[in-house]
């Protein structure tokens, strides 16, 4: 299958890297460490020497309770990134929910919107998302950033989260936002308890009837620390547990801090299942013609 982002087509014949980088004073894991944009710019081509295809660039904590910040301020500290990264041959991702955030990062050169309210948040993003012809994760979430983690109910995990990503991906169709330029997110600790995080690795590969493909990202959240009972920064070994998980169950992209670490544990992953000898992506491939990639996703 593939996922088509702009002028690159990612071959996900073999799981993809998106690699995490917050340019913000208070996320959960690393807020603050990569503030200053040449940190924050180092940080992002590390990542990508060490094996991350992608790079998600965020300027707004999303931690469970945290309040949101201006798309002025989101700008401020994300587009001096995505402007120096621009010209580097690897895929930029803007983690972002406001449309005015996504419309500027497209048009210095990222390539993904990776919004966690699957294109609710702000009605101006799917239109955006269509106009640039950008590739698009659509998560789910239950409530908000600031609310989510207030006792969620679900009457089946994984059908609830299906029914949403199903309702969320006719939504994206219908603003000309193309099948093979979508991928699905579940949403793991957001909205979700502890027990609901494992149904949904346990669980993953029914989201395999959405028909596209799935990313997961596990790496140091908190039902990770609530089962080992180890901080945030101490969940290496807990994220990649989870990691394998996922690939086993058939995640094509893994969201991950510890990119160099990651990457060796999606490796053995996928030899374990047997998919060993196939391409991640195709990095110099340019999508020329519409009619091109039309072709190449129906004969994935």
């Amino acid at each position: 299958m593939q996922w088509t982002c702009r002028d690159r087509a990612l071959d996900l014949g073999r799981v993809c890297l998106m690699g995490i980088l917050n340019v913000t004073p208070d996320s959960f894991s690393d807020g603050g460490r990569y503030f200053d944009t040449h940190a924050a710019v180092a940080r992002a081509r590390k990542m990508a020497a060490e094996g991350a295809t992608i790079v998600d660039i965020g300027g707004e904590s999303t931690r469970p309770g945290s309040e949101g910040v201006s798309a002025d301020e989101e700008m401020r500290r994300v587009m001096p990134v995505i402007e120096q990264l621009a010209g580097d041959d690897l895929i930029v991702s803007i983690d972002t929910s406001k449309a005015a955030v996504a419309r500027a990062a497209l048009e210095a050169g990222a390539r993904v919107v990776n919004d966690i309210t699957a294109m609710r948040g702000d009605p101006q993003m799917a239109e955006a998302v269509a106009q640039y012809g950008a590739g698009v994760v659509l998560m789910h979430m239950q409530g908000t950033p600031r609310t989510m983690q207030a006792n969620p109910i679900y009457s089946d995990v994984i059908v609830d989260i299906g029914d949403c990503l199903r309702e969320r991906y006719a939504a994206a169709l219908r603003a000309g936002i193309s099948a093979d330029r979508v991928v699905f997110d579940p949403g793991l600790g957001f909205g979700k308890t502890v027990d609901h995080n494992l149904e949904i690795l346990r669980r993953l590969g029914e989201f395999g009837n959405l028909g596209r493909p799935i990313l997961v990202g596990p790496s140091r959240k908190s039902f990770i620390g609530a089962i080992l009972d180890v901080g945030v920064n101490d969940r290496l070994e807990g994220t990649a547990a989870a990691v394998a998980a996922a690939v086993l169950a058939g995640a094509s992209i893994v969201r991950v801090h510890d990119v160099r670490y990651m990457l060796r544990v999606v490796r053995l992953c996928e030899a374990i299942r047997g998919r060993r000898s196939q391409r991640s992506e195709v990095r110099g491939q340019r999508v020329e013609q519409e009619n091109e990639v039309t072709r190449v996703f129906a004969e994935s």
